[in-house]
């Protein structure tokens, strides 16, 4: 039998739930099709041509929200005003909002100052309750008892044409309004304002997190953006982040040495586990790809720390102990349970030395980050029984149990809280007694089960908080899961769901729980834009609004909410704003590729049908796409060959350009869905873990070749997107346009902007080619690549530039 997991649950969870979703048609942000009136664009947003409904710009959505008709016209001479004896908080929120309108849509107010307010000065006020300002401002508008009833992190946010205010029950309060605030803010070119609204809300659940790895040094910058921009906006008000010995550790540099040369040794063997256990038996996950393999100074992670608390976030660190231990073994090999492997994974907790290195490790974590809790790991126990020589003869669960104890006594004679897995609490998750196991060379061995009740109510501290992964249903004992929460609750356990997805069973009658303080969803993988993109925006967005609004959403309505936030989101994220969105609409325009056409009527052996596309002009947002008829021929496609030969061309060349643009605007599609893989099937080579359909090569007048891959799910999704049921089905480099025959057929094409990296160099043309035999990571847990793709074809439907200014 195989030990399960954490992945192992949630994957299995996830297959139960989505075989019962029953599919639900969703609305979702498309482009103006052909023949739809300018006025009636459902996709303008911030840079679009008419209005988003008010209900829809905000997410998670308020408890309450109306429109109260007139809109806040912003311009320099606006003052944000706070009191003249301002606090901290109330800084942060005006130099935030200053920060926002200026990046975002240039507009420059300044901060005022007063002790009192006088007259009907148009203004924007922010602030908590304590604020004098909207404490005054509250009482005068008949606001102040709805203000004192919120809940912890409520607030008020009111906006018409006299002015904005926010106010909060507390300082998490009044940051959220601002939150709400920055999503209100929209511009049609000319004026930005803000939409007339008023705002009563507050959140579900106060613990609202996000499990996430140290990022690289060069992925610093995106986490920052990912707080600020994300986490923030969205709500979340925790990130738990697992460090391993990726700290730089004055008093055990050797730690950071190990660390490094683990991660090269298993990325450098294209494995996910590492090499040589004994017998190839079972080992934790690695994590190799923490930090991007590096080690970052003190100085850098405590910036981190203080970055994630300006934003209201608790910041609680990660730091593995008696299992996932590879960092603190990888030079100890004294101290591991199982020394004769490579790589050791847990050290004995019958050795004293073992927390004399454990404990100062601690105290290193917490003399740099001063966190209020830490969380120590201690998920997924699968040291042999009988293997170790230091731990023969002895009870592994009453050793646990032991370690648990003498760590939670440790942190709290620091004045730090503890977290931890709690599938080793439960018989019912780990199983009772020794649990068999056959390793591939026919060795057999037994691992520990579950820890008993007396041994939990004896060694396990109440005040530790426990993250239950196990939320999921098992297929045939559908009530397992709650009996669960049940069982850590009867123990004395405050509980949230970790490894939290938005497939969630019966969320919304578990939720009522005392002990649930909330969840958090974990990322698995490397901390960079590619991987929380492509893979985790459903979940992120998904949970969000699960933990502040109490509610779950279906999963194909989900997928959809999904990709209208996209175009908003990438930005935001990448730090990097594309020419469409900052050149006039007279800048973009359509490129005839209509020439280069090879095909017009039905693929068969895929269900598309190319007749279905309309012809005319269709937009998305600003950007122009020519819907043209070359002779029969409907578009450009390519192939992919894959377990089979489809019979299509394997590529096509002589697209013309014969411009210098910004960005090119290709408008494409797969003819049917491939697969997506999470980053963590391949942490070695994380981004083939989207199918490669095919490439794109944009050749330039001096013959230089730059390639784009097409990848499924990052930057291409199926043509018959509509009929999509996964919560997953998005795609986070590209915008959902529908280009079907009006009120007739569905066909969705996907709009990829790729950006000149050589700007004032002619692109002479492109050429669009078909993969042939891609094999991407396996679907199990292994070291192995998954098999070749099934067949597919890339088409290419229109093209479009943005021109160079002149």
């Amino acid at each position: 039998m195989k030990n399960l997991t954490r992945r192992d649950f949630l994957e299995a969870g996830a297959k139960a739930v989505l075989a019962g979703t029953a599919i639900i048609r969703a609305d979702f942000l498309y482009g103006r099709a052909p023949g739809q009136a300018r006025d009636s664009h459902p996709g303008g947003g911030e840079f679009g041509h008419a209005r988003l409904p008010l209900s829809s710009l905000i997410f998670p959505e308020p408890k309450n929200i109306s429109s109260l008709g007139s809109d806040f016209l912003l311009g320099d001479q606006v003052p944000i005003m706070v009191p003249s004896n301002s606090s901290q908080q109330d800084e942060l929120l005006a130099n935030q909002l200053q920060h926002e309108l200026s990046d975002r849509f240039s507009v420059f107010p300044k901060t005022g100052r007063t002790s009192a307010l006088s007259g009907n000065r148009r203004m924007i006020l922010m602030g908590s309750i304590r604020n004098p300002l909207v404490r005054q401002y509250c009482g005068q508008a008949g606001l102040l008892d709805r203000l004192e009833s919120l809940a912890a992190e409520g607030y008020i946010l009111r906006a018409d044409e006299n002015g904005v205010l926010v106010a909060g029950k507390d300082d998490r309060g009044a940051f959220y309004g601002l939150q709400s605030l920055r999503q209100l803010l929209e511009s049609d070119g000319n004026e930005t304002r803000v939409r007339g609204a008023e705002i009563g809300d507050w959140p579900d659940k106060p613990f609202r997190g996000i499990y996430l790895f140290l990022p690289g040094r060069n992925n610093i910058p995106f986490f920052k953006r990912f707080v600020a921009n994300f986490m923030a906006l969205h709500k979340f008000n925790t990130v738990i982040v697992e460090m391993n010995g990726c700290m730089r550790l004055d008093r055990h540099p050797e730690l950071n040495s190990g660390s490094v040369k683990f991660a090269r040794d298993v990325n450098y063997a294209a494995r996910n586990y590492p090499l040589g256990p004994v017998h190839d038996m079972e080992q934790n996950s690695s994590h190799q790809d923490v930090a991007d393999g590096e080690v970052l100074e003190k100085e850098e992670v405590a910036e981190l720390a203080e970055w994630a608390r300006l934003h209201h976030l608790d910041f609680v660190p990660e730091v593995p102990s008696f299992t996932h231990s590879y960092f603190l073994l990888t030079e100890h090999r004294d101290l591991a349970a199982v020394p004769e492997n490579k790589w050791p994974d847990i050290y004995c907790p019958t050795n004293p030395k073992s927390y004399g290195l454990v404990f100062e490790v601690y105290d290193e974590y917490i003399d740099t980050l001063k966190p209020a809790s830490i969380h120590i790991g201690h998920d997924e126990l699968f040291l042999p029984i009988n293997v170790s020589p230091q731990c023969e003869d002895k009870d592994i669960s009453e050793l646990y149990g032991e370690d648990v104890k003498k760590i939670h006594d440790h942190l709290a004679s620091r004045g730090v809280k503890t977290q931890l897995w709690g599938d080793m609490l439960l018989q019912s998750v780990r199983g009772t007694g020794p649990r068999k196991h056959i390793t591939p060379d026919g060795w057999t061995y037994k691992s520990p089960g579950g820890l008993t009740r007396e041994q939990v109510e004896r060694l396990i501290p109440k005040d530790c908080l426990i993250y239950n992964w196990f939320w999921s249903d098992e297929p045939g004992n559908p009530n397992k899961a709650e009996l669960n929460e049940g069982y850590l609750e009867e123990m004395g356990f405050q509980q949230i769901f970790g490894n939290l997805d938005n497939n969630i069973e019966e969320y919304e009658t578990r939720k009522k729980r005392q002990t649930l303080l909330g969840g958090a969803p974990s990322a698995w993988a490397a901390t960079h834009e590619t991987g929380f993109g492509k893979d985790l925006m459903a979940v992120f967005l998904g949970c969000s609004r699960m933990l502040w609004t109490g509610q779950t959403m279906p999963a194909k309505n989900l997928s959809g909410r999904v990709q209208s936030l996209i175009p908003a989101i990438r930005p935001r994220l990448s730090g990097v704003t594309p020419p469409s969105l900052t050149e006039a609409s007279s800048s973009i325009v359509p490129v005839d590729i209509s020439n280069a056409f090879n095909l017009g009527g039905a693929l068969p052996e895929f269900g598309v049908d190319l007749g279905k596309i309309a012809s005319g002009t269709v937009h998305f947002n600003n950007i122009p796409f020519d819907l043209k008829a070359g002779s029969a021929n409907r578009a450009i496609v390519v192939g992919t060959v894959g377990k089979d030969d489809p019979g299509l061309p394997r590529e096509v060349k002589g697209i013309g350009v014969g411009e210098a643009p910004l960005s090119l605007i290709f408008l494409h599609a797969s003819a049917r869905p491939a697969l997506n893989r999470e980053s963590f099937r391949l942490i070695w080579d994380q981004q083939d873990t989207a199918d490669l359909l095919g490439f794109y090569e944009i050749v330039y007048e001096d013959g230089f070749v730059s390639t784009i891959p097409v990848r499924y799910g990052v930057n291409i999704l199926e043509s018959n997107w509509e009929q999509r049921t996964s919560a997953n089905d998005y795609c986070y480099d590209a915008d959902a346009v529908a280009i079907g025959r009006p009120e007739k057929d569905s066909f969705t094409a996907f709009a990829y902007e790729w950006i000149n990296p050589r700007i004032g160099k002619t692109v002479r043309e492109v050429r669009l080619k078909g993969t042939n035999g891609f094999q991407g990571g396996s679907l199990d847990y292994n070291n192995d690549l998954g098999p070749v793709i099934e067949s597919n074809a890339v088409i290419l439907i229109a093209l479009s530039l943005v021109k160079e200014r002149r």
